[in-house]
């Protein structure tokens, strides 16, 4: 079902299906209007992101994006909306083949970073835009590595104790405090934050939003 009928006409917003602070601050950044398009409080936007056995970080990470924006693309065909494209986007980060999400409470947070400390993982942010005619236009997928510093313990809990890893995949944010265990990146820091700038700006054109 379509959201709107097919037009030459620019979309003068987008809606961004996300919570995050970092990625609406990201979307500003381009100079592009937004508004949010949330879950509802009836949807169950943690089952979404639940790994399967066996799934690769690549496979997940594109799924659950797939998934966040099947769901959203509901969330405005059933509600008051008025049209126009929706984005969508996940991150995660891996290592040893592993994914890791976002931590549970302060002491998982630190048995992740430990796992980082003075080694490189991954971090991918696949995003997915549904245009203003309701199609999913083919995702995207960055990629970065991340080599974090080696630390040692207690400077890895007072980070914890910040309460800036939760809520975040891998237990920090590269643009908090974080950034003083980051020796280097190679890639996206924008992706590193939950919205790779450069593959986010090419959906948008081809969903003909205005910016």
């Amino acid at each position: 079902m379509p959201l709107s009928t097919p037009s030459s006409s620019p979309h003068p917003f987008v809606y961004l299906a996300s919570q995050s602070p970092r990625r609406q601050e990201l979307l500003g950044q381009l100079g592009v209007r937004f508004e949010l398009l949330l879950p509802r409080p009836d949807e169950d936007a943690e089952a979404l992101e639940s790994e399967r056995p066996g799934e690769s970080a690549d496979a997940y990470v594109r799924r659950v994006t797939v998934a966040k924006a099947e769901a959203a693309r509901a969330r405005l065909l059933a509600g008051d909306h008025a049209p126009a494209p929706i984005l969508v986007a996940d991150t995660t980060v891996t290592i040893d083949g592993a994914i890791l999400g976002k931590p549970d409470d302060i002491d998982h947070a630190l048995t992740m970073l430990e796992r980082l400390a003075g080694r490189e993982h991954d971090v991918l942010t696949a995003l997915a835009v549904v245009d203003g005619e309701g199609r999913l236009l083919p995702p995207a997928l960055s990629r970065s590595t991340v080599r974090f510093a080696a630390a040692s313990r207690e400077a890895l809990r007072r980070y914890a104790m910040t309460g800036e890893p939760l809520g975040k995949a891998g237990a920090y944010g590269i643009q908090g405090r974080a950034a003083e265990l980051i020796e280097r990146i190679e890639g996206s820091y924008s992706g590193i934050m939950g919205l790779p700038l450069f593959e986010t700006a090419a959906l948008l054109r081809a969903a003909r939003v205005e910016f």
